[in-house]
């Protein structure tokens, strides 16, 4: 169990839910945001002090009826519920991040001629891609493996376009989601790698969002195409623990003849 993150992590939902919220009146000279640890305490049905003790990382193993108890409590959401009981081992345990691509999915990166594709793992690693994604963004086989990872990219300069902040505050909180960190080590040496390269990233990382992303939108601007908006979509894969992102734009669309444009291009 990590006692540590998982006290970090009740700190940090309990300061964001605000006191009429939950019934209770806000009351006189509050000190710190949120609700109070005997308010929460009195809220989940346990004793001020086992609950003190777990933020603290000192307490038991919590069972899961005092988890659902916190979760409803501290309104977390479903993803934050999952984190909470990772977090308390109340979930199997994983290995580290897959990097070999099952052969029936390379087979289904081959076949999507029309969109921009590749299978990403837990670090956010490209793990393999097809031609659209190469006319989108170029060939990653010209880059070392190390580079090939979407949070380097997004992260990569000391100051985060303004144009992605809401993109990266997304992917931090799904990076978090996994509740990898920080027992995987892979993870954890990204996550000390981009705090230390990033500022940004190191203030979204403590914040402690949490949210398992299945579409986002991103907007770039293509040397040829020109400004592209496209819809995102993370499909899990199952039994790899790895996940396919597809590129799409609605039909009729600017983004949609930018990505026809493309293809005739680089086809």
């Amino acid at each position: 169990m990590n006692r540590e993150e998982l006290g970090g992590f009740l700190r940090s939902r309990r300061s964001r839910i605000q006191p009429t919220e939950v019934g209770l009146a806000p009351g006189p000279r509050r000190q710190t945001p949120g609700l109070r640890r005997e308010e929460v305490a009195l809220l989940a049905g346990i004793s001020v002090d086992y609950y003190i003790r777990l933020e603290q990382g000192r307490g038991p193993h919590p069972s899961d009826q005092v988890l659902t108890a916190l979760g409803r409590t501290l309104r977390l959401t479903a993803d934050e519920h999952d984190y909470l009981l990772r977090l308390a081992d109340h979930s199997p345990a994983r290995v580290g991040p897959a990097r070999e691509v099952p052969a029936n999915v390379r087979r289904l990166l081959d076949r999507l001629t029309d969109v921009p594709a590749m299978v990403v793992n837990a670090c956010y690693d490209v793990l393999a891609w097809n031609s659209m994604l190469v006319a989108l963004i170029g060939d990653l086989s010209e880059r070392p493996p190390r580079e090939r990872n979407t949070l380097r990219w997004l992260f990569g300069d000391q100051a985060t376009p303004a144009d992605k902040l809401q993109l990266a505050r997304k992917c931090v909180a799904d990076l978090r989601a996994t509740g990898r960190y920080p027992g995987d080590a892979d993870i954890r040496a990204l996550v000390d790698d981009l705090k230390e390269r990033s500022p940004h990233f190191a203030e979204l990382w403590a914040a402690r969002d949490i949210e398992v992303q299945r579409t986002l939108t991103k907007h770039m601007t293509h040397p040829i195409a020109g400004p592209i908006e496209l819809d995102c979509d993370f499909l899990p894969i199952a039994g790899a623990d790895q996940r396919l992102v597809i590129y799409t734009a609605a039909p009729g669309t600017p983004s949609h003849e930018a990505l026809q444009r493309l293809r005739e291009t680089y086809a």
